[in-house]
């Protein structure tokens, strides 16, 4: 199995070309982002991601952006989820697959198992491959919310960002390790920022201060590609996804970022592809923390 890495375009200031060309430099294997909205710039992403021989993962939000309107229904998302499954077509490219926000935190899980069997159907009939992230504000919002869907809809794929559980449980997230040995059975795709008991992003993950956060969404990673090992997959895609919209550290009064965003980006990247090789050169694929 391979390791994929793609760059996500969420706090990308700079042109799609510089983009790509940092995609390119770093040895990653695509980019992670939504569709355009306008046609002419919709069309031009396909070209430019073609002509460099990119991979690209869809990114789609249901009835909103990050966090979904809350007084949106299971229709209105679904509706929205098709619509914006269809989008990738003006684009002229075929995603990998497709990375949904979906659902909202304040359901049951009822509502929420009717929401991700109905989604999946809809993917199936359009014969587009979709995986549901684990997000805050999302069905997916805790590990125990989402180990009890899963028990509903085993046919699911999930995309597993665990430094949302971190901040939302007050603990690290292999603390949870039945939760996440069993969402990592369905695993597809790891967005990987390192979170903290009072945070979804660390400062900078190469801090020593956050060596044991850091370590422990290791580990949880590392259940992840053990569970992908065992199912077959060709490869593993991970998006190093630290961010901006209050995730970035600040510095108060001048609001200047504390770390450049790409450079936090890249070194995780690059730290994860070492990490992938030295896990898979292992001879013991233990990933649990005494």
């Amino acid at each position: 199995m391979q390791l994929k890495r793609f760059k996500t375009l969420w706090g990308h200031e700079g042109s799609l070309a510089q983009a790509i060309d940092q995609v390119n430099e770093a040895g990653f294997s695509g980019i992670e982002a939504p569709a355009p909205d306008n046609r002419e710039e919709a069309d031009a992403f396909g070209k430019a991601m073609s002509e460099n021989g990119l991979l690209w993962i869809q990114e789609v939000c249901t009835t909103g952006s990050y966090v979904p309107r809350r007084d949106a229904t299971i229709e209105e998302h679904l509706k929205d989820f098709e619509t914006k499954l269809c989008s990738a077509e003006k684009t002229g490219l075929k995603p990998e697959f497709v990375n949904v926000m979906g659902g909202c935190d304040a359901w049951s899980i009822d509502n929420s198992v009717r929401f991700f069997s109905e989604a999946q159907n809809i993917a199936d009939k359009l014969g587009i491959p979709v995986s549901f992230e684990t997000h805050r504000g999302r069905s997916f919002f805790s590990p125990w919310n989402t180990v009890a869907i899963l028990e509903k809809v085993p046919e699911i794929d999930v995309t597993c960002d665990f430094s949302h559980w971190a901040v939302v449980s007050e603990r690290l997230p292999h603390i949870e390790w039945d939760c996440i040995e069993r969402t990592a059975s369905q695993a597809r795709h790891v967005h990987a920022r390192v979170g903290y008991d009072q945070g979804p992003q660390v400062p900078h993950p190469a801090a020593p201060e956050y060596a044991e956060a850091l370590v422990s969404h290791q580990s949880c990673w590392e259940a992840v590609w053990e569970s992908q090992t065992r199912r077959g997959l060709d490869y593993s895609a991970m998006t190093p996804e630290f961010g901006t919209d209050g995730y970035l550290h600040l510095l108060p009064f001048t609001q200047a970022p504390i770390a450049d965003l790409w450079s936090l980006n890249r070194w995780i990247g690059e730290e994860e592809l070492a990490h992938f090789q030295r896990w898979q050169s292992s001879p013991a694929k233990t990933s649990k923390i005494a």
